[in-house]
């Protein structure tokens, strides 16, 4: 519970220059987004920047990972958008506290750490296809609302100057660092952009073409459900997919900060502000949310790596909402556009590209199925999901092939089976096909010095090659056992009848100087 509650690191070295101007290049790149999430879902735009301050706000202070951002996903905006249509927002906001509470209890019991068994190609799959999504979303940028409601391509003049504007924003954002740091180059991009539009008063989307982001402060709010098992059962299942969704996407996105910084978050601690932050979201005013990786790696590119970058960032957007909301509307969208792009760029694994000749086969066909789920889905949590289970039923199927078998006999006549490699469910086939029942002597041994008996399946099959050998008159004994096998089978001891040898315990006495066994 102390690591719970220790949120600042004193002794950290803090560039405060260096957070406070991240995170003012932070909170302008989440206004465009928070409104684009909540649109998606069919909300107000309100809704998703309410969810952007709190979530932010709560995470950069209590969560696991400082440097990390949280804010309306789209994510998120996927799962609950049925929602919206079929019961409208005040079930949002009670699905968004639910989920909240969810996560909370996650991280309580410590299932964070269940993120180590995503497999590195399943990280590379998840981290491209998000790459592809933000560069995918930044497009709308270049396209206009026809008067039959029809998205088109801008053409002509319109489109040049958004060309030149986004390539201007991104060779200020590669160029930069390169002659100073004194400022983060992203918001250096911003302000040139944005001083450049105003100048030559060029004609282009803004903010505010978007939508209106003037508001107050996020109001206090119950949500307006009925307390009743039918409203449980409405908006459970919706919760459990929020959380699910959003403890993956925090967690990964932390995985990644923690490669980049070469430091470590910690997992649990993060998942209990996630969940703290949605559950006070939800009373807020907000749709809820989860860490995004875009934002989170602007941050971090910043050269930001404390609470301070997050907290400022958080606070600068509710800073926009309610006083600057006519000039953060001004702000062209190629700014934010090139902006995006740019991490878009710096989000994709190149090195997985590279490696594609060196890596195995299945490890290259799960990294693209989880980018193409992620790109065409946009359900991070499924494409992790099939990720994951793609990878444990090749590692599955590879153990499996593992399995053998020493064969001898001994001075006696016993026939001697030592098995190497694990006897699980999938290799209790070709276990089974290691014994000649017909041929072997009348008293048989099975050694599992080497082999470890996993589950009931590798207990089934045991037991079904004892009743083989036991039809013929034949005697088979068990050795060399572990515990935790032993348990497995004294477990099972109604449905199974083995013989297990119990292995000789070895006393070590002293006689003298001199050891004695």
């Amino acid at each position: 519970m102390k690591r719970y509650l220790n949120l600042f690191d004193f002794s950290q070295k803090i560039d405060y220059k260096t957070e406070i101007l991240s995170g003012l290049t932070v909170a302008l790149a989440l206004v465009p987004e928070a409104v684009a999430f909540s649109l998606i879902a069919g909300l107000s735009p309100l809704t998703g920047l309410y969810a952007a301050f709190s979530m932010g706000l709560i995470t950069s202070i209590f969560g696991g990972r400082p440097g990390m951002i949280s804010g309306a996903t789209g994510a998120v905006a996927v799962v609950i958008v049925s929602l919206v249509q079929s019961h409208g927002v005040e079930y949002i906001f009670a699905t968004v506290i639910l989920a909240g509470i969810i996560q909370m209890l996650a991280g309580l019991f410590r299932l964070g750490k269940f993120i180590r068994l995503v497999p590195h190609p399943v990280m590379f799959g998840f981290v491209n296809g998000l790459a592809i999504v933000i560069f995918m979303s930044q497009l709308v940028q270049f396209q206009t609302v026809g008067s039959d409601g029809v998205h088109h391509w801008l053409g002509g003049a319109p489109l040049m100057i958004m060309l030149g504007l986004v390539a201007l924003t991104m060779f200020i954002i590669w160029g930069l660092p390169k002659v100073t740091k004194i400022i983060p180059s992203s918001l250096a991009a911003i302000l040139t952009i944005f001083g450049l539009v105003v100048a030559f008063n060029i004609d282009t989307n803004t903010v505010g073409d978007i939508a209106s982001i003037s508001g107050r402060f996020p109001p206090f709010h119950i949500p307006n459900v009925p307390f009743t098992m039918e409203t449980l059962q409405i908006i459970l299942p919706y919760a459990f997919i929020v959380a699910g969704v959003g403890l993956i996407e925090s967690l990964l996105t932390l995985n990644l900060i923690d490669e980049i910084t070469e430091t470590r978050g910690w997992g649990n601690k993060e998942a209990v502000a996630q969940g703290m932050a949605n559950t006070i979201t939800g009373f807020f005013s907000g749709m809820g949310g989860c860490a995004m990786i875009g934002q989170s790696l602007i941050n971090i590119s910043n050269g930001a790596r404390a609470r301070l970058s997050g907290i400022v960032a958080s606070v600068m957007l509710l800073v926009f909402v309610v006083f600057g909301s006519g000039l953060i509307e001004k702000v062209p969208m190629a700014a934010l556009t090139g902006l995006m792009i740019m991490v878009s760029i710096g989000t994709f694994e190149w090195v997985s590209i590279r490696a594609l000749n060196k890596m195995p086969k299945h490890d290259i066909f799960v990294m693209i199925v989880v980018t193409l789920v992620t790109v065409f889905l946009h359900n991070l949590a499924l494409a992790v999901l099939i990720g994951v289970i793609i990878s444990a039923l090749v590692f599955a199927w590879e153990s499996a092939k593992r399995i053998r078998a020493r064969k001898y006999v001994d001075d006696a006549g016993v026939k001697h089976y030592e098995i190497y490699g694990p006897l699980f469910f999938g290799s209790t086939t070709v276990f089974a096909e290691k014994f000649d029942v017909l041929n072997d002597p009348a008293e048989v041994i099975i050694d599992f010095k080497e082999s470890k008996i996993a589950d009931m399946s590798a207990i089934d099959a045991v037991n079904k090659i004892n009743e083989r050998y036991a039809k013929l008159d034949k005697v088979v004994h068990l050795r060399h056992l572990r515990e935790d096998c032993k348990r497995l089978f004294k477990n099972a001891d109604k449905l199974i009848d083995v013989n297990v040898l119990e292995d000789p315990t070895y006393k070590v006495a002293f006689d003298g100087d001199r050891l004695k066994v």
